[in-house]
């Protein structure tokens, strides 16, 4: 049975592997080939161990682990009440695990006192824009263009919300 818990700083490099992963594996299409191909591991396990190791952050990034292997992980932001990651291993995509992880996200962002929450999803992103429906969450009608941190790639993203108090 899979369990959810807090992630530490030793979960960084599975969380980046789960990370890269899925990214090629979601991002197929909408992201230029090149890109995905490079990913790297290495250099998202730098940011993850940052980001664990940052007292401001501890809570805020929950791993889901079977039989001590990571198979996801959600970042969420309390202050914010946003939602700002769920990744899963897409070998375990369709399995019911995005949604235990998706549930917990919501549950800690309710108990810490969120009426509402958020989170952005690529506007090509059409099987994350399901999931996310599927869990209750609605587009609020706000969109936003980034782009890849060092590359010149925009992303076009639309924000998606969830009454917290009913949902």
């Amino acid at each position: 049975m899979a369990a959810i818990r807090p992630a530490t700083v030793d979960d960084a490099w599975p969380i980046a592997e789960v990370n890269v992963r899925s990214w090629q594996a979601a991002y197929q299409g909408p992201l230029p080939e090149l890109y995905l191909r490079d990913l790297s591991v290495e250099g998202r396990a730098a940011r993850w161990q940052r980001t664990l190791a940052d007292p401001a952050h501890q809570g805020d990034v929950l791993v889901l682990v079977e039989n001590g292997s990571l198979l996801g992980f959600t970042a969420v932001d309390r202050i914010r009440g946003e939602l700002r990651a769920i990744y899963l291993d897409p070998a375990r995509w369709g399995t019911g695990l995005g949604r235990r992880l998706l549930d917990t996200a919501v549950a800690a962002l309710r108990d810490s006192g969120h009426r509402q929450a958020t989170l952005w999803v690529l506007d090509t992103n059409e099987r994350a824009q399901r999931f996310y429906s599927a869990a209750g969450w609605l587009p609020d009608g706000a969109t936003k263009t980034d782009t890849m941190p060092g590359e010149d790639i925009p992303l076009s993203e639309v924000r998606y919300r969830i009454d917290l108090v009913s949902g």
